[in-house]
């Protein structure tokens, strides 16, 4: 009788043991595909409307791989890539890895920093979403391969892709859309601002990673998307909030004018 009644004992814990295990394993499982859907799950636009906004028939297709103008396009990476200096090449490698507002407190000063400025920080975060938004569109719509794909004489400095992804350039459209931005928080410094989005774009060029018209069409779709935002309640509120912020906190005079972009 005991010997029977410790078999079942053993039965039973061997059942929950295995039940157990089970669980185990599924709750990571179901933890990982959650997680995944969450990564893949596209941005929603914060300040524009992708509707209302249809940039997709503003926005014109990109040289096709055997024209002419594309040919030239990756000439004229081939004598960028042969000017470019170790120096220019590290500048370049830091603009890649800072994609966001504070790329600008080389006009702004060390103390436009995100610690020091938060609802600049968030109203930069949210500009950033935008072209996030705009740009992922674009991208599937307009099929680019990168230039080092097309042309495998060309010899990258950054991060590469397989991705067919290149039109228009992400970083180039989020320096743009970020220096809009900060024209209107800091008129006065209009053309220091717009000469650093310049260079910040060019960037892309230096880096190996873009096609000329790739950078020109993220300046053209960031003026058509920052004319938007600034119809925009939303945007305002958050634009009127952060100038305050910053102008205060660096020093700026709190008394100054819009600024305009041309």
């Amino acid at each position: 009788m005991e010997t029977m009644r410790t078999m079942r004992m053993k039965r039973i814990a061997v059942g929950v043991v295995w039940a157990l295990l089970a669980l185990a394993v599924k709750v990571p499982a179901q933890a990982t595909k959650q997680a995944r859907a969450a990564a893949a799950a596209p941005k929603a636009a914060y300040y524009y409307d992708p509707i209302a906004l249809n940039l997709v028939v503003l926005v014109p297709a990109p040289p096709a791989v055997d024209s002419a103008a594309n040919k030239a396009e990756l000439a004229e990476l081939h004598r960028i890539e042969q000017a470019r200096t170790l120096e220019q090449g590290a500048a370049a490698k830091r603009d890649e890895d800072e994609e966001d507002m504070f790329a600008f407190k080389t006009v702004l000063g060390a103390d436009f920093n995100p610690e020091a400025l938060p609802l600049t920080a968030a109203l930069g975060e949210h500009v950033k979403n935008e072209q996030s938004v705009a740009g992922a569109q674009l991208k599937v719509v307009f099929p680019r391969v990168r230039p080092y794909n097309a042309d495998k004489t060309l010899h990258p400095v950054c991060a590469v892709t397989d991705a067919v992804n290149s039109y228009p350039s992400g970083h180039a459209l989020t320096g743009y859309l970020e220096a809009f931005t900060l024209v209107e928080m800091a008129p006065e410094k209009r053309g220091a601002i717009l000469e650093r989005a310049d260079e910040y774009a060019h960037n892309r060029l230096v880096c190996g990673v873009h096609y000329p018209s790739d950078i020109e069409e993220s300046r053209r779709v960031a003026l058509l998307l920052f004319g938007y935002m600034m119809a925009s309640p939303k945007f305002q509120h958050d634009l009127a909030a952060a100038k305050l912020e910053m102008r205060t906190k660096l020093g700026f005079a709190t008394n100054v004018i819009r600024g305009t972009i041309h």
